[in-house]
């Protein structure tokens, strides 16, 4: 009986041990729980106040670009606030740009034209508007195919020019529709690439044609050719497309073996020659293009410099970089006024049935119709200018 007993109550002292072990564990445990349910709640709240700030600087570098001032928003994404809002509206009823979740679209467009004009990469971009990297480059790229869909709306449309223009440069080139030349864009490219894009000078580019009309606005646009291409080829490519370039009549060339640069004229030479006189007159008409492609180089900092982007997406590029230029031709217009110095830098139907009345060029070889065309002109433009100096 003496043995029963002990083993009895030795079993209930264990069970008393069990319960009191179990007790501690459930004590420890809702503790546990406590202390990272505390912990929880004070990470979110954290978070939280960590998003706040995130997007209290947000909004204060956006509205110190897009709404402080004037002076800040050209500085910054080199245009107005007048001009940056009838871009945002273009983007989002042509291009179809959209407001997402957390952007919207005013950021978006600030920081593809904060990109463009001081060519900032996506680490720098993501410290200043408070954004990854995933981010920014995902809407830049969205941004830039909206963009481009505003062709049809910002690329000017050629009209020839009157008897009635009365400006120097161009009123000799009657019916004339533009000034047309090619430039080199800098870019990066694979070493397997590189030969291709190298240039007769040793750097690597990219070969873009353009044409522009007499007011400094771009006409038409083909970058992405290799640096190697030879600008005739380049030209050939692009009259052979049927949304090419369209030219009704011709190309009028300038005489060669003749002085034909700007600089050559600013010693007070006189031409001596109907073929020196129409080249300088040629030169100061096609001086325009010259002065668009060195204006959209010097507002768009990412054109003087090779990106990292492909080189599809580097040819978007200078395609976006020249509707935004005709785009702050058009809307602010005062912007460029130091454009207007000439010797600073060495219409079609819109139901398309223009193409039932003229049968556009195709090829770019001279002809002895043009041959004469230019000579004749050229003739009658120095007889014209001897009679004038004759008279003063």
């Amino acid at each position: 009986m003496a043995r029963f007993g002990l083993s009895l109550r030795r079993r209930r002292e264990l069970q008393l041990l069990q319960y009191i072990i179990i007790m501690i564990n459930i004590v420890v445990l809702m503790y546990v729980m406590w202390r990272l349910r505390g912990i929880t709640l004070f990470n979110r709240l954290q978070l939280k106040e960590e998003k706040k700030n995130r997007r209290r600087i947000r909004i204060d570098n956006l509205y110190g670009i897009i709404t402080d001032s004037d002076r800040n928003c050209q500085n910054e994404l080199r245009m107005n606030r007048h001009t940056f809002g009838v871009l945002c509206e273009m983007l989002r009823d042509i291009g179809g740009l959209r407001d997402t979740r957390n952007m919207s679209l005013q950021e978006i467009v600030a920081m593809f034209l904060y990109t463009l004009a001081h060519h900032k990469k996506n680490r720098s971009l993501g410290q200043f508007f408070v954004r990854s990297g995933e981010t920014v480059s995902r809407q830049f790229n969205l941004c830039l195919k909206a963009t481009l869909k505003l062709k049809g709306e910002l690329l000017k449309r050629p009209t020839p020019i009157t008897d009635g223009c009365e400006d120097e440069r161009w009123k000799c080139f009657k019916n004339c529709l533009g000034a047309l030349d090619g430039t080199y864009i800098s870019v990066t490219v694979p070493s397997r690439d590189k030969p291709r894009y190298r240039t007769r000078k040793g750097s690597i580019a990219m070969n873009v044609l353009g044409v522009c009309s007499p007011d400094k606005q771009f006409i038409f646009v083909l970058p992405g050719w290799e640096g190697s291409a030879h600008d005739g080829r380049v030209l050939r490519d692009a009259i052979s497309w049927p949304n090419g370039l369209k030219v009704p009549q011709g190309f009028l060339a300038p005489y060669r073996g003749q002085r034909y640069h700007l600089n050559e004229w600013r010693s007070g030479a006189q031409p001596r020659s109907a073929e020196e006189y129409f080249n300088l007159k040629h030169s100061r008409a096609r001086n325009a293009i010259e002065k668009c492609f060195g204006a959209i180089k010097g507002k768009w900092a990412i054109l003087r410099s090779p990106s990292f982007f492909p080189v599809r997406t580097q040819g978007r590029i200078v395609m976006a970089c020249c509707l935004l230029h005709n785009l702050v031709k058009k809307y602010m217009p005062e912007s460029l006024v130091d454009d207007e110095d000439e010797d600073e830098i060495d219409e079609e139907d819109e139901d398309g049935t223009h193409n039932d009345a003229f049968e556009f060029i195709t090829t770019i070889t001279s002809s002895d119709h043009w041959t004469t065309f230019r000579n004749t002109l050229a003739q009658e433009m120095f007889n014209n200018w001897r009679a004038r100096v004759m008279r003063n």
